[in-house]
């Protein structure tokens, strides 16, 4: 239904996936429940240039994703600045801040990072620079010092189909808009059947904040137009607004649940076909180490592939 993508432009869009992705996925999947909605990926993006493996860059990033994980679990939003001292290489210095949506319970909020983290590691192997979007939270570093500096870039958006000739529908939008406008922070709100919802970066100040969303807005309305349904992701502030239904929901229609539940369907009929193609090649082969080598391989390959389209069309 969405067929828009924005991403930073200093970051690449990600192409491939390893293997390894599809298990943790699934594990978050099936250890979450009715929570899975809060770690299902937005965007993602990468930068271009990569760090050496056992580098100062990479121990301190392993602190920061380490100290993200633990603080996530006490407080909605931090930011860090690691090796920028005199006793670090220069090359070692990273940035990084965190974001939960406003309305997650800390547990929740802690068990989303955790999700992030793994996922930004994933998608983002050995990156200078990597941001992710989740539902409901965000994760972001770079090499260079962005904290602070105002940045309302376009990072994602998505819209739904049209609302024609609907007159009540424009007015109770324009209205919820409006009133997300005048967020400090997360807000949620909604007129009739139209509810949305919004939130800035915690470190932005009470008019850089409106600034911010004034500015999410004014790209709601230019880039998505009529949309029933329609979200903007800018570099420090988002906002987002459907007519009707759970306001977690982009639109009434779309069921991450029930996607997750698909997808899922697809992979155990994927491992069981693989399953009784090894039972056949064990049988005709007579070699059991051909046949698991078989097997890896093919279920490799199903799986790279139902992985990558889990993760790049999550809707």
């Amino acid at each position: 239904m969405f067929g828009s993508f924005e991403s930073h432009p200093t970051h690449k869009t990600i192409k491939a996936l390893g293997l390894p992705t599809l298990f943790i996925l699934l594990l978050s999947l099936s250890c979450f429940g009715h929570l899975v909605k809060a770690y299902v990926l937005i965007y993602a993006g990468c930068s271009q240039e990569k760090y050496a493996p056992n580098s100062p860059f990479e121990g301190n990033l392993n602190s920061f994703l380490s100290s993200v994980v633990s603080s996530s679990s006490q407080v909605s939003y931090n930011a860090y600045a690691l090796g920028n001292g005199s006793s670090t290489p220069p090359e070692g210095a990273i940035y990084g801040l965190y974001q939960c949506r406003g309305d997650l319970p800390m547990f929740e909020c802690s068990r989303c990072m955790q999700s992030a983290v793994k996922q930004i590691g994933l998608v983002c192997s050995n990156s200078y620079g990597a941001s992710v979007q989740l539902e409901g939270c965000y994760l972001r570093y770079e090499h260079s010092n962005f904290l602070g500096s105002p940045d309302t870039t376009l990072m994602f958006k998505k819209c739904s189909r049209s609302v024609n000739n609907d007159v009540e529908f424009f007015k109770r939008r324009d209205d919820v808009l409006a009133d997300l406008q005048s967020a400090i922070g997360f807000k949620v709100s909604s007129s009739g059947l139209v509810e949305g919802f919004s939130q800035c970066l915690g470190d932005l100040s009470s008019s850089d904040c409106s600034a911010c969303l004034s500015d999410a807005v004014a790209k709601l309305k230019s880039l998505c137009g009529s949309a029933a349904a329609a979200g903007v992701y800018l570099g420090q502030c988002y906002a987002r607004y459907w007519a009707s239904g759970y306001y977690a929901e982009l639109t009434p229609e779309s069921s991450h649940e029930d996607d997750v539940g698909k997808t899922v369907a697809i992979i155990v009929g994927v491992l069981a076909g693989v399953v009784v193609l090894i039972v056949l090649l064990s049988v005709c082969r007579k070699t059991k180490r051909k046949a698991l080598l078989n097997f890896l391989s093919i279920s490799s390959y199903f799986l790279e592939i139902i992985t990558l389209t889990f993760i790049l069309f999550p809707d």
